[in-house]
């Protein structure tokens, strides 16, 4: 009976430290330890020195904000403006650009397949992931000075907020309210900074759900599907500007991808 009594208590004494535990967190702490999100960076690595296109040349030499060839801290520092193209561009844009004029590969072959699948994950996705790792524990710092950094900002919010589409949906109609859910998974309101921080902060990454290695764009892209809006172009201004105000509205987070995601 005693031990009974004791098994009981125990229990008892542990119930509110249990229930404070979160099943999701459990779920990503067992994902984590076998997420291959290493195998994505190698195959990065890989196609970011593979010589291609009408040039037959890498990307090594591709200037992502640091300087031609400077990985480390780049993918932390973006979006951001260029002078070279007069925009602020994402990685995805800036890496698009770099196969377009150092490769001589034309828009329509380099963006012909930039969402993978489960079995073969695509060209930008394994760079992303390649490149954002070079971030890793560094601060996120995207551009916020220059005039066109500051229009793309207010574009990026007013995107956020805009409803349309048949279901006269918005961003903010998922990630605007408090205490939103869809199935085990929570809907955090993105505009707040201190919620914004930590989920922005690991982007690219790898989904377990699918087994597959998703970046930022396909997260904007698949978000607008489900609202049942058109698909946005690949690297256009309206989606750099959308990436761009998640980026500010997180920044000064240390970067901790590239990450899982369920």
């Amino acid at each position: 009976m005693r031990t009974v009594i004791g098994s009981a208590a125990l229990a008892l004494a542990f119930a509110p430290a249990l229930a404070q535990q979160s099943p999701y967190a459990e779920y990503q702490r067992m994902a984590r330890e076998s997420a291959p999100v290493e195998l994505f960076e190698l195959a990065g690595e890989e196609a970011w020195k593979k010589k291609q296109g009408p040039k037959n040349v890498s990307l090594e030499q591709c200037d992502l904000g640091q300087g031609p060839g400077v990985l480390k801290g780049a993918y932390a520092s973006l979006p951001r403006y260029f002078k070279d193209t007069d925009r602020v561009m994402d990685l995805e844009t800036r890496l698009l650009h770099c196969m377009m004029t150092l490769q001589g590969r034309s828009r329509e072959e380099a963006t012909k397949r930039v969402f993978g699948n489960a079995d073969n994950a695509s060209e930008m996705e394994v760079l992303s992931a390649y490149i954002a790792g070079h971030s890793h524990g560094m601060p996120m710092r995207p551009g916020t000075s220059h005039a066109k950094e500051k229009a793309a900002y207010q574009l990026g919010q007013k995107l956020f907020f805009h409803r349309a589409g048949s279901w006269d949906f918005s961003c903010a109609s998922c990630h605007g309210e408090e205490d939103k859910r869809i199935r085990m998974s929570g809907l955090p309101v993105l505009y707040k900074p201190q919620v914004a921080r930590p989920l922005i902060a690991t982007w690219p990454a790898y989904r377990v759900s699918n087994s597959q290695f998703k970046t930022m764009q396909w997260r904007m892209n698949d978000c607008y599907r489900q609202m049942r809006m058109p698909e946005p172009m690949f690297g256009s201004e309206a989606m750099v500007s959308l990436v761009h105000f998640l980026t500010v509205t997180a920044q000064g987070e240390p970067y901790r991808g590239p990450a899982i995601k369920r």
